[in-house]
């Protein structure tokens, strides 16, 4: 069974930085991606950033790009998003998903998802 589960949420003031972790287990597939999704309150899900199982290629939503970056630890199954210079608007419930079959860095078709993780950004 694939279990994704994300940790490092938390509170932080405009500006600062967080670390989030999503911990993937349970997989022996070699063709997958990895995403981060949010959601914040009222709003719909968006992606914010995927890396690709295969090649480690990445994708960012615009307005994430050059603040957050996504990578991966295949050895530890663990795939990071530091995120920086954070804003009030990436408060949300930040997930992390598994999608098998294709490693395109891309947000569809999504397999696996985990519990999710809060982000708070003061202002």
């Amino acid at each position: 069974e694939v279990q994704l589960v994300e940790s490092g949420g938390g509170l932080v003031q405009a500006g600062g930085s967080l670390r989030l972790s999503c911990a993937a287990s349970g997989f022996t597939f070699d063709d997958y991606a990895i995403g981060w999704f949010r959601q914040a309150p009222g709003k719909e899900r968006e992606g914010v950033a995927c890396i690709s199982g295969g090649d480690g290629s990445t994708n960012y939503v615009d307005s994430v790009k050059g603040r957050f970056t996504i990578s991966s630890d295949n050895a530890k199954n663990t795939v990071t998003l530091q995120m920086n210079s954070l804003k009030p608007e990436d408060t949300a419930v930040y997930y992390c998903a598994l999608r098998e079959g294709s490693s395109s860095p891309f947000y569809w078709g999504m397999d696996y998802w985990g519990k999710g993780t809060l982000v708070t950004v003061s202002s």
